[in-house]
């Protein structure tokens, strides 16, 4: 019979598989941390002309090409991140692309006003979810160091 350790234990008969659990919540976590991208990406691609005078609107240059980008960006690096496929490379597209963006379209320091601080809320809501990309990406590459590497077969 084998021990149970009572710290994980949820009663004296039932106990939970952690590693299966641990996992579903960190993918939902990354689904949470992405839902923006998805449906920011999915809503270019369906109405690509909004996306369109999206890029126009803060002044983005040509519009067409940073509009695609953006749309394959946003979809392509989530994917990534909940695959776990390259994960740390998703999650570094998403927070350099996060911060880029943030540059341009929160400019708070030009603006006065209510407008001002709803622009400056936005900025740093941002800046937090590009830190918390980049930590996903730190964290992944990290779990890639540690991994161990398997023999080739010989």
């Amino acid at each position: 019979m084998s021990k149970q350790n009572p710290m994980f234990s949820m009663s004296p008969t039932r106990s939970i598989h952690l590693p299966l659990a641990a996992g579903a919540v960190e993918w939902c976590c990354m689904l949470l941390l992405c839902s923006a991208y998805l449906q920011g990406g999915l809503d270019k691609a369906f109405d690509f002309q909004a996306a369109l005078g999206e890029m126009q609107r803060f002044g983005v240059q040509p519009a067409f090409p940073f509009a695609v980008l953006t749309l394959v960006g946003e979809i392509g690096g989530s994917l990534l991140v909940l695959s776990g496929v390259m994960r740390w490379a998703g999650a570094l597209y998403l927070g350099v692309f996060t911060l880029a963006a943030t540059l341009v379209a929160n400019r708070f320091w030009e603006l006065e006003g209510a407008a001002r601080t709803m622009s400056e809320n936005g900025f740093f809501e941002h800046i937090g979810l590009a830190g918390a990309f980049l930590l996903v990406a730190w964290i992944d590459l990290s779990r890639r160091r540690q991994a161990p590497v398997s023999a080739a077969p010989g």
